[in-house]
């Protein structure tokens, strides 16, 4: 198993201005990444981000970084990472960059990569970037310096990409939308990509001022779509996350939409179109109500680790084409590479148009379990196995919840938390075990 110094499950994330997320870290990084790119003999870098205020630094940090390799770089500005990842295949660039910390807030930032063909980069590659960061570093001759250009036509070409998902035959015509961008960097494009296909778009999130990316709005906090729905008498919401690549909606009910439910429509959808292969896959987070679901239509569910990182490696593994999380990271293979919040909602809303149904008759079929998710911030690392009073109440949990409950803790991959998920058939005693299982790991940290 490879072990890795700065890299995490997706990039190196933190908050700004503490190591490795500063001005500094990021111009060797650029210029290690510029060491190792340099290697391949390709031509140049892509370089996006999304719209928090660090982003302006860490833009110019990683370009001065790739330049002193000799590194050529071509700057995106705010665009979606699955817009970055797409580019990076369609141009053939060496690498594609993306700064952004997804789904966190503004104060957090982070860096992730692309290979040429748009997927993560492998371990190895990442291991060598590492090696480079902790060496000295050093600049090319003047005349072999790289050279930096702005392509200004990115969100054009990522709008035609999202929009020839769906089939042109489709008549989007009369629908009612509403698109939450969380003041991210789909602000730009989402709202052209659903209206260009016919539909009416009122568009919320859109307005990004360097510090209100994620705050109360988007993906990870979709009530104000809801309540946004409801008020103009939308057929459906959409919500992405400051990135792009997660996605909840809501039906015209008001009901969020989450997933693991829109996950089960479109693999419904794919398989009554002959084009299902393999199993889906998703990870030890995913409801039991998705697993059951899918099951009655004879569609394998396999678990991942969290992290669409992992998933991607299972689909992979399985020849699989559709994978994701609760969370909206939904990966649909046969379309794009990566997860892609925009290409995930117009393929569920392809489905409404296929079927004739709207959004809550086609969540329908799928009934989920009560799951309840308990965060525990903490900055200590705690052995959550070796743990005696820990197990002992899991254990005690599992005998009353049955072979129709599930239990999971873990610490969070992307944040400084603690992660209790408990879930079962009877709602009451999810929520009593998931709170004193939260209990007893505040005592175990002292919190």
């Amino acid at each position: 198993m490879i072990t890795k110094k700065y890299f995490g499950t997706d990039g190196i994330r933190g908050k700004v201005g503490e190591p490795p997320i500063t001005a500094d870290f990021l111009l060797k990084l650029g210029w290690a990444a510029g060491q190792v790119f340099a290697n391949e003999g390709h031509d140049f870098v892509l370089v996006g981000k999304d719209t928090r205020i660090s982003g302006y630094m860490f833009e110019s940090a990683i370009e001065a970084g790739l330049t002193a390799a000799g590194m050529n770089t071509r700057l995106l500005g705010p665009m979606p990472t699955p817009g970055i990842a797409y580019l990076t295949r369609t141009l053939r660039a060496q690498a594609g960059i993306v700064i952004s910390a997804s789904h966190n807030p503004y104060y957090d930032n982070g860096i992730k990569f692309f290979s040429v063909q748009g997927s993560k980069l492998p371990d190895t590659v990442e291991q060598q970037i590492e090696h480079y960061i902790d060496s000295p570093m050093t600049t090319v001759a003047s005349a072999k310096l790289g050279k930096a250009k702005r392509l200004v036509d990115a969100p054009g070409r990522y709008i035609e990409f999202c929009k020839a998902s769906v089939p042109t035959r489709l008549d989007f015509d009369g629908m009612k939308i509403v698109i939450d961008c969380a003041h991210g960097a789909t602000y730009h494009i989402a709202p052209y990509v659903f209206s260009e296909i016919g539909a009416e778009v009122i568009t919320i999130g859109a307005e990004p001022n360097g510090i209100n990316i994620n705050d109360g709005c988007g993906a990870t906090k979709p009530e104000l779509l809801a309540t946004t729905v409801l008020a103009h008498q939308a057929d459906l919401g959409v919500a992405l996350d400051g990135d792009g690549d997660r996605l909840i909606m809501v039906d015209h009910k008001g009901e969020i939409v989450d997933g693991d439910e829109l996950i089960y429509i479109i693999a419904k959808s794919r398989l009554a179109a002959g084009q299902m292969t393999g199993p889906v896959i998703g990870t030890v987070m995913t409801n039991l109500g998705m697993e059951h679901g899918l099951k009655q239509l004879g569609i394998n569910l396999l678990r991942a680790k969290v992290g669409d990182r992992h998933v991607m490696e299972m689909l992979d593994k399985h020849n699989g084409i559709l994978g994701g999380e609760n969370s909206g990271h939904i990966i649909c293979l046969d379309k794009t590479t990566t997860g892609d919040g925009i290409i995930a909602a117009l393929q569920i809303i392809a489905e409404m148009q296929y079927s004739g149904k709207n959004l809550h008759e086609l969540k329908s079929g799928m009934q989920k379990y009560p799951q309840v998710l308990i965060n525990i911030k903490t900055h200590k690392k705690i052995n959550l196995d070796g743990n005696e009073s820990i197990q002992a109440a899991i254990k005690t949990a599992e005998r009353k919840l049955g072979e129709q409950g599930r239990i999971l803790l873990r610490a969070s991959g992307t944040e400084p938390l603690i992660r209790v998920m408990v879930e079962g058939e009877h709602e009451d005693l999810v929520q009593r075990y998931a709170e004193q299982l939260a209990d007893e790991v505040k005592k175990a940290i002292g919190a």
